[in-house]
């Protein structure tokens, strides 16, 4: 079985045909799967997990649903509503949701463990929000009034419910390439609440290379796409609202059953950095979405020489790093502390010939204050 995996809404430009790893979940598929997971070193996954793995961070993955039920995802994900039917049952998914839900909270099976899709933020929960649906969906044909404002509803829900972060890898619909006022301002209120939003900043950059919303709207941390060489894809976006790039080809997730798929684009890369924003929520739940995207652009390798292009952004993501950049942001301000007792027979330093030039001067002008004051008193008393 050969198929490609096309991002939500997007015309995918693949460098070619990609093959679905099918199979029963067992341990055998599952270490195939794991093996094939070359983001985890890529990200230095490892020594950002040290620190943190996303315990007690809510991600809101708005896209075609999550199946709950895939064996890398058990127990992590909470079912949010279906807005694309609002008089269904509300627990639609497909699979390109759980494959970007495997990318973020992935917790692996089989072996021990050993095997399966691992997220970036593994101990994270995954709330799914359905807000479109698969392009080969019949059901697109049919577009429903409420469906344009899906997208803003389903931000919204996201921030009301908890989310400590909010994936799109989605953009390029209807409307979409100039945006709308209801998901900007969504967008803002959910910033308002404390919400981290990532977005995929598009996948026609080899040939029309349109501004893409969600991602370029203000606030958003639109994530860009890199191959294993650390070289920007042909068909990620390059413009200026580019924060920062990630993995994005050969990417291997989970597929809408119980087995795997291998594809590109920047919807991979979009929800690998949204799980780096759900270790920094957990380890440092206090800082401001301002301060984990400044953590995320800060905490890069290859880094542009102008500090920023519009094809890289701020760097390559890299999980460690800006684990490390949210700890210096997050550390209280340190007061210098006062000079010590000088030793030795050298000079005083200058910041203790200073404080010792105060003290003298203090010393003098209470003395004349003295002065002044007992002869004010022997002119009262004569």
């Amino acid at each position: 079985m050969r198929r490609i995996t096309v991002p939500v809404l997007l015309t995918v430009l693949l460098s070619g045909p990609v093959p679905a790893l099918a199979g029963d979940g067992g341990d055998e598929m599952a270490a195939a799967a794991r093996a094939g997971q070359w983001q985890l070193g890529a990200l230095r996954l490892p020594d950002a997990w040290r620190t943190s793995k996303g315990e007690g961070v809510t991600v809101a993955v708005l896209d075609t649903g999550v199946n709950p039920g895939h064996p890398d995802l058990r127990g992590a994900v909470i079912e949010g509503p279906d807005l694309t039917d609002p008089g269904g049952d509300g627990r639609g998914w497909g699979p390109h949701g759980t494959a970007m839900a495997g990318l973020i909270a992935g917790r692996g099976h089989g072996d021990g463990g050993k095997g399966g899709v691992l997220g970036v933020a593994p101990a994270a929960t995954v709330l799914s929000i359905r807000v479109t649906l698969e392009n080969g969906d019949p059901r697109r044909a049919h577009r429903q009034p409420g469906w344009r404002d899906a997208l803003a509803r389903g931000i919204r829900y996201a921030a009301d419910h908890g989310a400590g972060v909010i994936s799109m890898s989605l953009g390029g619909g209807s409307g979409a390439w100039e945006g709308s006022a209801a998901e900007e301002e969504a967008v803002q209120y959910a910033i308002g609440k404390g919400a981290v939003l990532v977005a995929s900043s598009g996948n026609d950059g080899a040939s029309a290379n349109r501004k893409n919303f969600p991602a370029a709207y203000p606030g958003v941390i639109a994530v860009g796409a890199v191959d294993r060489r650390g070289r920007v894809a042909r068909f990620s976006n390059r413009q200026d609202y580019v924060s920062v790039v990630a993995p994005g080809t050969d990417i291997v997730t989970a597929d809408g059953g119980d087995s795997y798929v291998v594809g590109d684009g920047t919807s991979s890369a979009a929800a690998m950095v949204a799980g780096i924003a759900a270790l920094i929520r957990s380890a440092h739940p206090h800082l401001s979405p301002y301060h984990v995207r400044l953590a995320i652009e800060e905490g890069t390798r290859r880094r542009p020489c102008d500090g920023y292009s519009p094809a890289y952004g701020h760097g390559v993501a890299d999980a460690a790093l800006a684990l490390r950049e949210a700890a210096r942001l997050a550390a209280p301000a340190v007061v210098p502390p006062l000079p010590g007792p000088y030793f030795g027979d050298g000079p005083y330093p200058a910041s203790r010939t200073a404080v010792v030039a105060g003290m003298v001067l203090l010393v003098v002008v209470m003395s004349g204050w003295v002065v002044l004051r007992s002869r004010e008193r022997r002119r009262d008393s004569t």
